[in-house]
């Protein structure tokens, strides 16, 4: 399993940035797929995310409204549309992919199994 994200950069608040995830060596479909990110000194915390099989998204409460996730199952990519950033935002942002879980571990970083690099994403204010 590769997970290759890449858009962040600086962006000043109000701004908006899109992220997006390739994968690869597995069968896209198959799995869940989100984000997560982790500011510093803080723990990764979740973002988005898309069940398998399943079209409608799921946000955490400070993104709800802001960010859009989308998914591609004939590209195998996943992107995350982030609009109004604020500098609360700043964070390194994971893409994430697992096959197993279940919706109660959706929010929960440590139930996914795969993970990305990471790309940064810095608000200034």
């Amino acid at each position: 399993v590769q997970l290759q994200a890449s858009g962040g950069g600086l962006v000043q608040a109000g701004g908006s940035l899109r992220l997006s995830c390739a994968a690869s060596g597995f069968t896209f479909s198959n799995y869940h797929m989100g984000w997560f990110r982790q500011a510093p000194g803080k723990e990764r915390e979740f973002v988005a995310a898309f069940r398998r099989y399943n079209s409608n998204p799921y946000y955490a409460d400070s993104v709800e409204g802001r960010f859009t996730i989308s998914r591609d199952n004939a590209r195998n990519t996943i992107d995350l549309q982030m609009n109004s950033l604020t500098p609360e935002d700043t964070a390194v942002y994971y893409c994430t992919a697992d096959s197993t879980l279940i919706l109660s571990s959706l929010r929960t970083s440590s139930a996914w199994d795969y993970w990305g690099q990471g790309t940064q994403v810095t608000v200034s204010s």
